[in-house]
């Protein structure tokens, strides 16, 4: 190469970047270890820009997603890794809305009733206790993966409470009293929901450990723990509060009724 060219050092030109048309700094960084989703170092910059003296120079925005809407002022646009969590999490978000409307429909067609739907959903909060205390105690982020375990976790919940609402329909009749019927429904219901909610639990544990779907299996673990635990005990207690008929429970806590 020597005898047909001359190799010199020399400073090149300043690469100029940019974004959708728009003049843009490129800066990158990659985060490991404890804290490694974007999240973390987001609210780490977003503290440091706000503990800096900017003086007469004017406080730069940061946004999360899309273009600035104004380009006299600098704007910290997050991109890359966070543009696709951002996304991610919009449309499983969007899709587990549909889901629940869907769910919703479906339970107002069975039951004929519109409040009762309510009460059948209301465990579904339920699962992010122990999807967070699930990721607590593992020292996990919350990745997509997690994302997808409580959507799905979604129709297993509903199902245990149907199990419940439905049983209790069809043992409540006029002479008994609402307290009896929903004591009887949880003390016999428990053993189909607790297995179910191990099947699914069993089936989970094996995917704990994978590097790339441990968030799924955390969420079906301590979510399925927590919901059905928790179901048993929230659904009679809503019932009670939405049809109460008022009437104390009889003495025997309706034992007699329907075995």
């Amino acid at each position: 190469m020597g005898e047909v060219v001359e190799a010199r050092r020399e400073l090149a030109s300043w690469p100029i970047y940019r974004r959708d048309g728009r003049a843009a700094e490129m800066v990158t960084a990659e985060l490991a270890g404890q804290f490694e989703a974007p999240i973390y170092g987001i609210l780490a910059i977003g503290d440091a820009i706000d503990a800096h003296d900017w003086g007469d120079l004017p406080r730069p925005r940061v946004r999360l997603n899309g273009q600035p809407d104004d380009e006299t002022t600098a704007t910290i646009l997050w991109d890359g890794e966070w543009e696709i969590t951002w996304v991610t999490f919009r449309d499983m978000g969007a899709a587990f809305g549909v889901a629940l409307l869907g769910i919703y429909v479906l339970v107002v067609a069975q039951f004929r009733d519109f409040r009762l739907p309510l009460v059948i959903l209301t465990p579904i909060p339920l699962t992010l206790i122990g999807i967070v205390i699930g990721h607590m105690l593992f020292g996990a982020p919350f990745t997509a993966t997690s994302m997808i375990g409580f959507i799905a976790l979604a129709g297993i919940i509903v199902r245990n409470s149907i199990l419940l609402v439905d049983f209790i329909g069809h043992a409540r009749t006029p002479e008994r009293p609402l307290r009896d019927v929903l004591l009887e429904a949880g003390a016999i219901r428990f053993k189909p929901i607790l297995l179910t909610a191990l099947a699914a639990m069993i089936g989970a544990g094996v995917i704990l450990f994978d590097p790339i779907f441990q968030g799924l299996a955390i969420s079906l673990l301590f979510g399925l723990m927590s919901s059905t635990l928790l179901t048993v005990l929230v659904i009679p207690a809503i019932y009670v509060a939405l049809k109460d008929d008022g009437r104390a429970m009889s003495d025997d806590g309706g034992s007699g009724g329907h075995g």
